[in-house]
């Protein structure tokens, strides 16, 4: 589309319904943040401006936004709406760093994590020329909700807030989700002349829209087909329900891509996660936002990978294996009980069972970096930084200290393990045999 975007999101609420001190936009989801998942399917449309409407907790939020989406979007710019008096209100303090932008401006909200790119770009499509185009639904439970007016030939003149409706109103199906397309010459006057004339004495965004059919204006609006799309998070049992389907939505990604997720009901996998075909993931499984696998590789039962963790194509962790920030190169293995901190695992190196990369000091976090075809004994604890070089072994119960350098195709042993000699390798030994 020709037409520049900017974006605009609501993310001021206080979300006292959750009981936690946490801002409501700030709890987690699926790898996310609730307003991280809303601007992430903003992003697909790649807006030329985005600004975040911000009060509760607002340096908090605006951190947390800064260091996650930073490099998300070309211009992301954070407004305080300071004491929040409604929609209209907060998107009039939107628009402020948006006093030179025309083009098409789209309302979305902070606690709405389901939203698609998909639907936003059919209401911006849907807009044309008109003023603005709203997104409607019909829920199977209207109550709280703004109900769409129309008049007798069916076009779309108003929207009533549930605390406004006439009885008549209030029976009507088709509501308001308050996801809008604006084009932004039009709304700058009509947010000007915003007046709370309402029972709760807030500017609402819905009188801009009324200001738009009296001046003759025809709005085109837009069915959800997914209700779950405009479902709203204000507590942490509508926090659980989002979860599931947004859990879900990522799983039959996955599953489409040519993944072999073996029970799907009992497999965490967060969003931006990377996995190749052919991978099978075994039931209890946990995988964490910024993980890459690799074609033909095996994940669990029961393996946790924590951010930052790549695995080569036929890597494999099996039963009870944490990985964070670790690398395993093609065909390594790491089947049983094992932790591997800030590791790098060569190429078809073998990590016995029990194995520890043992990281932190105390007070930083050290790398252990394991050679290719390396051996490393049951039980081993590398104590980082500690380097294991191609070929090398470590014997059963072994701990290496800090600051160990075992080299290429050494065996090493004891506590604390010392070098014993080099290793026979098999092809060595197949030569010698001839």
């Amino acid at each position: 589309m020709s037409r520049p975007l900017a974006v605009i999101c609501l993310a001021a609420g206080m979300g006292t319904r959750t009981k936690v001190t946490m801002p409501k936009v700030l709890l987690p989801l699926c790898g996310h943040t609730l307003v991280g998942a809303a601007l992430a399917a903003v992003a697909e449309l790649e807006p030329e401006r985005v600004v975040v409407v911000l009060h509760n907790q607002r340096e908090r939020v605006q951190a947390t936004l800064e260091r996650d989406h930073a490099d998300t979007f070309d211009s992301l710019t954070f407004v305080d709406q300071g004491a929040p008096q409604g929609t209209g209100h907060a998107v009039r303090a939107g628009m402020e760093p948006l006093r030179d932008f025309d083009g098409d401006v789209v309302v979305i909200y902070g606690d709405c994590p389901l939203m698609t790119a998909g639907t936003l770009a059919d209401l911006r499509a849907l807009r044309g020329d008109a003023a603005c185009s709203a997104l409607t639904a019909f829920p199977e439970d209207p109550t709280g909700l703004g109900r769409i007016l129309r008049d007798d030939a069916g076009d779309f003149v108003g929207i009533r807030e549930q605390k406004d409706c006439t009885p008549e109103e209030a029976d009507i199906e088709e509501v308001n989700c308050g996801f809008y397309c604006f084009d932004a010459a039009k709304l700058r006057p009509a947010l000007a002349s915003l007046k709370p004339n309402n029972a709760q004495g807030e500017y609402y965004l819905t009188d801009v829209v009324a200001d738009f059919v009296e001046q003759g204006e025809t709005l085109p609006t837009l069915e959800a087909e997914d209700l779950a799309e405009v479902q709203g998070v204000n507590s942490l049992v509508e926090l659980a329900i989002v979860r599931a389907v947004m859990q879900e939505r990522i799983l039959l990604e996955h599953l489409t891509n040519g993944v072999l997720i073996v029970d799907p009901a009992a497999t965490w996998i967060d969003a931006d996660v990377e996995i190749g075909r052919d991978t099978v993931i075994l039931p209890g499984s946990v995988i964490g936002a910024g993980c890459k696998i690799g074609e033909g590789c095996e994940v669990g039962p029961f393996a946790h990978l924590r951010g930052g963790t790549v695995m080569a194509d036929g890597a494999a962790v099996g039963n009870y294996v944490e990985a964070k920030k670790a690398h395993l190169g093609p065909g390594a293995k790491a089947k049983h009980l094992t932790y591997l901190g800030d590791a790098a695992v060569g190429a078809d190196a073998n990590i016995g069972c029990g194995t520890i990369t043992a990281n932190y000091d105390g007070v930083n976090k050290h790398r252990t970096v394991i050679g290719d075809r390396a051996f490393i004994g049951s039980g081993t604890v590398l104590c980082a930084p500690a380097t294991v070089g191609a070929d090398a072994m470590t014997a059963a119960g072994s701990i290496v200290k800090p600051g160990t350098d075992i080299q290429a195709g050494a065996l090493w042993l004891g506590v604390p393990a010392r070098y014993l000699k080099q290793r026979e390798l098999p092809s060595e030994k197949g030569e010698q045999d001839t």
